[in-house]
């Protein structure tokens, strides 16, 4: 049988994923097939001798849909500089979106780069970077071996540039602010230059303003190029904003100056030069704080891609040579020294050591190697010197995947955020189209204020803030993601992080989830008079063919004992029921009791044996030759030691717990009452667990699977949410939405309650933002005043709090970093 996990694109609703299932399970050879809507993911189980997969693909092209190719598309990750909102993410998104053969873009403002799917026989790279830089954006490198240091450097100096702009800003917006209210405030007596006095030197006053705002404008001077190229290109964003604020602000200074000039003196009193100055010098606080914020999100990323050594030590015949990392080359055999760190991935042959992996799975505890294990990118080798062989290097390494993994289930959207999304993109220009409402109707409402009206217009465009919308759900799944790679835990996409959240049922896979998968022989029970050891080699000889754990044991078990195998001279595997094999011209047949009664073998004479033995927990595999029954060899696997406690902790957070296995009803019951699960789904065949998983969803549940091999991966793609236990197979870890580095079940609840929190975290972060705009706009745009005739926002106190708003959300979500993964002695503290 063959495993395959293929792509398709044209689906719209769960009808379209029923239409897929129904025609590929028509054609012959096909076990197995399992459409995801959410991943648009087909899984298939077939007999390539009977049925070829180009057939199954013709089709699902029949009937209107696209099995995409590795080879069709390509995702590529680009770096932006000069985003400064929401709005310009969706100014990108929809640029990038334009192109011909581009499938898909997301474009996070958090991380600062654009997720894009394209076909590269349509669209090239370099026409996407056109599109980008023409609306004014900068990409930057893209798929370069020191990207990650570079990013890191040009972020610092970035953060370090702000820093410095708000220092020289603040320099001259202090004294302006200061000449501008100290002559206002009669209360209190602030020291004043006489030659500073307005009220007998207006010009000298207005000059003086004019002279120090001029450095906080040239200081500020991106909000300006970038604010009206983005107006100029009819997509403003928060830059515009602030552009025409301030500018609206000096330009009607500049013309009451003029006035002074002229002899008007009462113009004194309409000078809004500090208020453009402190306008900006208070953004560019703001913008200083959510950059240091912002790095301080995707920690995790960066403590990742600084883990792999620079380095490594090969040998050359019987000479150690040290060579970069990327010289490194696969069969290459590598040496690592006490405290040094594996340089690539691959398998020891030589020495014995503890290695610290805990940078990769979350396990704190080193693991034992020896010849013939295998060792990983990164890991720690702890105390002896060992040599291993190269078989994995650079972006193939277990390492790089997981920052592959993690990079774009950070750059990947929840569907909670396509609210904001969508508010984003009109955001702005509904803005400035309150702004000029508001300060027309007070204008007029005034009987002619230009000042209260200019004041209302510029409070209105400086206190709206994009920015909170835009970071609310995408920093909050980079710090939620990111504290779940820290625990071995790696969450593929924000939607799998927000689905998690709403699941009331979870099915485990038994074996080698819940128990270790290895199980061994406990008893051997013989019909009549036979000899157990006999029977024994009887039937490992048997299922010395087969690839079934339970299989595995008895060979395992009569290897124990010194017995030499039969040979076998013809072998059938019965998925799902068991073996039969012909050995000395014997018929052998062993398997569980589907299998018997098919076969019409009576039970009777071991029925009770068999009913026992099933109660302790154990597997009883009935053995019959030439159509007799010979006995039962049971076999039993041990239960995790995780198990139970990961149960109990599922059940605190409300969920309902099933367990379902190919073993017969009271083996399965046996089990579940160790663990504590509340429902048993037992003699169920592999190819029916994702009709199993489908009949919890059809009663209105959110399931998910977690399980560990290939015959789980329909059930884990038919989930709402598939977890792939790390010691499982690449096909069942391609199916599933959440992959458990460490075989420990206490990942699971703590999955589940990093989703919660995350979640949680999203909410709060979406209501501030939208609450922030929706209670400050029309507080700015002087409803107070008008209901109540209360005070007007001013303008500096609007910059203010937009600024505010933005670094409130990111500490909000940062909080998140105080999670603590479930353990057995306790749950994860609250965040």
């Amino acid at each position: 049988m063959e495993n395959q996990v293929l792509s398709i694109r044209g689906m719209t609703c769960a009808a379209c994923a029923q239409r897929i299932e129904k025609t590929v399970r028509k054609l012959s050879g096909i076990s197995q097939a399992n459409v995801n809507l959410a991943s648009e993911k087909l899984f298939v189980e077939y007999d390539s001798e009977v049925l070829k997969l180009s057939a199954i693909k013709e089709s699902v092209a029949k009937i209107g849909y696209q099995v995409v190719e590795k080879s069709d598309n390509q995702k590529v990750t680009i770096p932006i500089g000069g985003m400064t909102c929401a709005a310009c993410a969706q100014r990108i998104e929809k640029v990038i979106k334009k192109l011909d053969g581009v499938e898909d873009v997301s474009v996070n403002f958090a991380t600062e780069k654009a997720t894009v799917t394209y076909q590269p026989q349509q669209v090239r790279l370099s026409t996407m970077k056109e599109a980008i830089e023409k609306i004014g954006y900068k990409v930057q490198e893209i798929n370069k071996a020191d990207a990650a240091d570079e990013d890191r450097v040009r972020k610092q100096k970035e953060i370090t540039t702000l820093w410095t702009k708000f220092i020289v800003s603040a320099v001259f917006s202090l004294p302006l602010l200061y000449i501008a209210m100290a002559p206002m405030i009669k209360i209190i007596r602030f020291p004043f230059p006489s030659g500073l006095d307005p009220m007998n030197y207006p010009l000298i006053y207005a000059l003086a303003e004019l002279l120090l705002v001029i450095p906080v404008i040239c200081v500020g001077y991106k909000f300006y190029t970038v604010g009206f190229k983005a107006l100029w290109n009819r997509s403003p964003n928060m830059d515009s904003l602030i552009a025409i604020g301030t500018t609206a602000a000096v330009m009607y200074s500049l013309y009451n100056t003029i006035q002074i000039a002229e002899g008007n003196f009462l113009a004194v009193e309409s000078l809004y030069y500090e208020t453009a100055g402190v306008i900006i010098t208070l953004i560019l606080l703001g913008k200083s704080l959510e950059a240091v914020s912002k790095g301080r999100t995707s920690e995790a990323i960066k403590k990742l891609m600084g883990l792999a050594p620079k380095t490594a030590i090969i040998l050359q015949g019987d000479v150690e040579k040290e060579i970069p990392i990327d010289e490194v080359e696969i069969g290459d055999i590598i040496v690592v020294k006490p405290g040094a760190k594996i340089p690539v991935d691959g398998m020891v042959t030589d020495g014995h050591t503890a290695i610290d992996e805990s940078m990769l799975t979350g396990e704190s505890m080193p693991v034992d190697k020896k010849a013939g294990d295998s060792v990983y990118a990164a890991s720690l080798n702890t105390t002896g010197t060992l040599q291993f062989k190269a078989e994995k290097i650079g972006s193939d390494t277990a390492l790089a995947q997981i920052i592959k993994l993690v990079e774009d289930a950070q750059g990947s959207k929840a569907p909670i955020a396509q609210m904001a999304d969508i508010v984003s993109g009109y955001f702005v220009p509904v803005v400035c189209l309150i702004a000029l409402f508001a300060g027309i109707a007070w204008y007029f409402g005034t009987g002619g204020d230009i000042k209260f009206a200019l004041t209302i217009f510029i409070s209105v465009l400086v206190i709206a803030c994009p920015c909170a919308l835009g970071l609310a759900t995408p920093t909050a799944i980079m710090v939620g993601t990111g504290k779940g790679a820290e625990n071995g835990i790696l969450i593929k996409g924000g939607e799998a992080l927000e689905t998690a959240h709403k699941i009331d049922t979870i099915v485990f896979d038994k074996t080698g989830t819940i128990t270790e998968g290895k199980p061994t022989v406990t008893d051997v029970l013989t019909a009549k008079e036979g000899d157990a050891d006999d029977l024994l080699l009887l039937t490992a000889s048997a299922e010395k063919s087969s690839e079934h754990p339970l299989g595995q044991a008895i060979v395992a078990g009569a290897q124990a004992k010194g017995l030499e195998l039969y040979k076998v001279d013809n072998f059938n595997s019965i998925t799902g029921r068991g073996i039969e094999a012909m050995i000395n011209g014997k018929m052998i047949l062993a398997g569980n009791r589907k299998l018997m009664e098919e076969r019409s073998i009576s039970l009777l004479e071991l029925e009770a044996a068999s009913d026992r033995l099933a109660s302790e927990g154990k597997t009883p595999m009935y053995v019959v030759v030439d159509k007799n029954l010979a006995g039962i060899v049971a076999v039993a696997d041990v239960v995790k030691a995780s198990s139970k406690a990961a149960i109990e902790s599922i059940h605190k957070l409300g969920i309902e717990v099933a367990m379902i296995t190919g073993d017969n009803q009271k083996t399965a019951a046996a089990i579940a009452r160790q663990v504590g699960i509340d429902k048993v789904l037992a003699e169920v065949l592999p190819q029916d667990k994702s009709n199993e998983v489908k009949k919890l969803q059809g009663t209105g549940r959110k399931v998910a699977m977690v399980g560990d091999g290939i015959n789980d991966a329909p059930a884990l793609a038919q989930a709402d949410i598939g977890i792939a236990i790390g010691s499982g197979t690449d096909v069942a870890m391609e199916s599933a939405d959440i992959v458990l580095m460490r075989s420990d079940l206490m990942d699971v609840p703590t999955a589940i309650d990093l989703s919660k929190r995350t979640i949680r975290n999203i909410k709060q972060n979406l209501f501030w933002a939208f609450g922030y705009n929706v209670i400050g706009i029309p507080i700015a745009a002087g409803i107070l005043h008008l209901l109540f005739n209360g005070p007007l926002l001013n303008p500096i106190f609007a910059a203010a709090a937009m600024s505010l708003s933005s670094v409130s959300v990111l500490t909000n979500a940062l909080r998140l970093k105080r999670f603590k993964a479930t353990r057995q002695e306790g749950t994860g503290a609250s965040s």
